[in-house]
């Protein structure tokens, strides 16, 4: 091992480094004794297969975590200049794992720790071993400047299903500062079918990941007396058999299905499809969206680098609704999206979604409602709302801006964001077969409910195709009832409602 250490003491030391093991450090269980780390079949699985690219996809409290910390401590002490960086989904998490790193570190000789594993502290979470000019940091994803302008060899980002809706621009950064030969690795439990690690997890084989998947049965604790088990289930048969699952198992897994509800396969996995599909926060009805998923149809017209996309041209005796949800504009953060629904059905027409500013939006919207026969044009006018809607009304001079309350545009407050929603929800529910978008439908599936019943993007999503939706069909609900007065062509909604309800 080269370092700047000198001295056979040291050299000794160092020597004894390289032959220090996993099973050498020392954790806490869950009894909170204190013991030597010994691999359970998670970790031993694991251990087996990784490679330097892994998502992993687990039950709760199976181990990963304690292991990919105990191996990346290892080679941070063993090879000197390493930077080792995990990165947690809140500040108590990230806490957490660094208890579990400081204490591999404490419980080694103090001749070590005086020696050969020196270290000096430059902050919080952050282990310096001055002797070997290497590094052990654990930050939080809540962090944006989390791993910004360092050079990483060893990478963990823990529970990415639950990091901050900046999680997909937050990974990119953390993976661009891995060297080539780095190990990356990315776990979680799952949190819904959407977000970054939902994606993440179905795109690895085209991005050169290894997948690892442990279902709660690996954990040796998760057993309880079958004193009481009587009958099986035939579900719970063919678990026991196809994976030689015992009666006390069984006895857990009825245990965690009370304590947990709809919740439980998620929390608890058991192959990595369901559990993804488990979420009971999701908003949608996530049979189907699958199902809609499946049955889509491809759109007829892809224009404007396929940020513009047609599944129904514009017909020249019908009218129509643009529900818009704008965004900043810059090469991050959230997308502006514009839907073009048929005002009398509510069926998805087209859909505009990308990084726009505000003029260019209005400029694309405009050109969009034109050519949907002068289409009510209805823009959140909210934050960057209000640029578009003035480049709408004094530059593309458009005439056909939705109003309500005297104020051209739409509010989405404390009020309206449920209600929309809700309609939006009940639409879906009825028929989902109106909406053709995949990164709508995949919005859908990753919009979870928030306390006052509406919903929003679940961690590391997005929801501005949702929004867009919502706000076109409420708009388009509006007029079909007669209950709007601030837009021209709203006539003939006698017609229009007995189209809807053939339709």
């Amino acid at each position: 091992m080269t370092s700047k250490i000198k001295g056979s003491d040291l050299d000794e030391q160092c020597n004894w480094i390289e032959r220090l093991r996993a099973e050498d450090l020392r954790i806490r269980d869950k009894r909170g004794e204190l013991v030597q780390l010994k691999r359970n079949k998670s970790q031993a699985q694991f251990e087996r297969d990784a490679g330097s690219r892994n998502i992993v996809l687990k039950a709760r409290q199976v181990g990963i975590t304690t292991w990919i910390a105990a191996r990346f401590f290892l080679r941070t002490i063993r090879n000197p200049g390493t930077m080792t960086v995990q990165v947690a989904h809140d500040h108590s998490s990230a806490e957490a794992i660094f208890r579990i790193v400081h204490r591999f570190l404490e419980n080694l000789p103090e001749e070590m720790r005086r020696g050969a594993l020196k270290t000096s502290r430059a902050n919080v979470r952050q282990i310096r071993f001055s002797e070997l000019d290497s590094e052990y940091r654990v930050e939080s994803a809540a962090d944006l400047n989390a791993g910004r302008g360092l050079t990483i060899h060893n990478l963990h980002c823990s529970e990415v299903a639950r990091w901050p809706r900046e999680a997909v621009e937050a990974l990119a950064s953390l993976r661009a500062a891995v060297v080539p030969h780095g190990e990356i690795v990315l776990e979680s439990t799952p949190n819904g079918a959407g977000g970054c690690f939902y994606e993440e997890w179905q795109n690895a084989a085209d991005t050169g990941y290894g997948q690892h998947f442990f279902p709660w049965w690996l954990e040796d604790s998760y057993r309880r007396p079958a004193r009481g088990l009587r009958e099986l289930t035939d579900e719970e048969r063919a678990l026991m058999r196809e994976h030689g699952l015992t009666r006390e198992q069984i006895a857990f897994r009825r245990e965690i299905r009370r304590q947990f509800g709809k919740r439980a396969p998620q929390e608890f996995a058991e192959d990595p499809e369901t559990c993804f599909l488990a979420s009971g926060d999701c908003l949608f009805d996530v049979e189907l969206i699958e199902q809609a998923l499946r049955a889509r149809i491809m759109p007829v017209d892809s224009e404007w680098h396929g940020e513009l996309l047609t599944w129904l041209v514009p017909v020249s005796s019908a009218n129509y609704v643009v529900g818009v949800d704008p965004a900043g504009g810059g090469l991050h953060g959230d997308f502006a999206c514009a839907q073009v629904v048929h005002r009398a059905t509510g069926m998805q027409c087209a859909e505009l979604y990308g990084h726009f500013t505000p003029k260019e939006l209005a400029e694309k919207v405009a050109t969009l409602g034109r050519r949907y026969n002068s289409a009510v044009i209805a823009v959140e006018r909210a934050n960057h709302g209000h640029g578009v809607l003035m480049h709408l009304r004094e530059v593309s001079r458009y005439e056909n801006l939705y109003q309500a309350k005297g104020q051209d545009g739409w509010d989405t407050n404390t009020l309206t964001r449920p209600e929309m929603v809700s309609w939006l929800v009940t639409v879906f529910d009825q028929r989902p077969e109106m909406f053709q978008s995949e990164r709508l439908l995949r919005e859908c599936r990753a919009f979870i409910r928030r306390p006052d019943g509406s919903g929003e993007a679940a961690p590391g999503a997005h929801d501005d195709a949702v929004m867009a939706m919502a706000i076109a069909q409420s708009v388009a609900r509006e007029i079909r009832r007669g209950g709007h007065k601030g837009v021209r062509n709203v006539t003939d909604r006698d017609r229009e409602n007995r189209l809807y309800d053939a339709v």
